[in-house]
């Protein structure tokens, strides 16, 4: 399906979620010299003008990314400040948050260059206002399916390999069309680091996910989980985010929580984060 324009969800929880997640991956990797092939899947439109009517329908940047730029005075934790710092870069007019970055900026803002990028998009629209952001030269838009894009360029040249998957789920099937992509991504590249995004829904389809890859035989995968509110039996809607981590970098699951553990008093009562390890090494 190409309904899905993620302009009407941008800078929500589960993006606040996601994005401060490839940020401190990202962020690890540049630690070392050595060549980076970075692949976004589905690469969305990259930057956000949150005025624009389709984010305004719903607002959801609201109870995302707006509470936590209220509150950036008063917050301490290093990893959530330079997030936050970024954010703040990614603004037209300084101090005032009119955009959210999307992760083809976060992706490539970082790039050095001997790194490579490769964005996937599939919607001709999304596609579109992708082609329109100012983007390095090392950054290549590809319209096209992003799973089958992954499968298609691995392995990959470069030394090490870091691939972002954040499907719509608007298709059941997507669930183990993931699940069989990170599966065959590991068989090529067993030491590149995936990210996969899910959503948390009443359904609970995202455990076709979690289990597939828990009995894939793929180790070193580590869980967070991001809950505006408690899940509720008749409620329809996203109640939380889920981010799945494979190879992550050390120290990743300390430096997230202790950012965690000031972003949910900033998201509502409810908030909560969890995190585990999904799969040990």
């Amino acid at each position: 399906m190409l309904s899905y324009q993620h302009a009407y969800h941008a800078g929500n929880f589960a993006d606040v979620h996601k994005h401060l997640t490839l940020y401190a991956v990202t962020d690890y990797l540049l630690r070392k010299k050595t060549t980076i092939t970075y692949i976004d899947t589905h690469a969305g439109r990259g930057l956000y003008p949150l005025a624009t009517k389709e984010t305004q329908r719903l607002q959801e940047y609201r109870e995302g990314i707006w509470p936590l730029w209220q509150a950036r005075e008063q917050l301490s934790d290093p990893l959530l400040n330079g997030w936050l710092n970024a954010v703040s870069a990614a603004q037209p007019v300084a101090q005032e948050l009119t955009h959210y970055p999307g992760s083809p900026w976060w992706l490539s803002q970082p790039l050095r260059e001997h790194d490579r990028l490769r964005l996937f998009e599939l919607h001709p629209g999304e596609h579109q206002h992708l082609n329109a952001q100012v983007l390095p030269p090392q950054a290549q838009r590809i319209y096209g399916d992003g799973l089958a894009g992954l499968t298609a360029m691995l392995p990959v040249a470069t030394p090490r390999l870091c691939v972002l998957i954040d499907p719509s789920f608007e298709r059941k099937v997507e669930y183990q069309e993931v699940a069989d992509t990170v599966i065959h991504a590991l068989e090529k590249a067993r030491h590149g680091v995936v990210m996969v995004w899910y959503p948390l829904l009443p359904a609970g389809h995202h455990h076709v996910l979690l289990n597939a890859l828990k009995n894939s035989g793929i180790r070193k995968i580590w869980r967070s989980e991001l809950l505006l509110r408690a899940p509720a039996e008749q409620a329809h809607g996203m109640y939380g985010s889920g981010m799945l981590v494979i190879n992550p970098p050390w120290g990743l699951d300390e430096r997230l929580a202790t950012a965690m553990a000031e972003i949910t008093p900033c998201l509502g009562e409810e908030s909560r984060h969890e995190a585990q390890w999904w799969v040990e090494e």
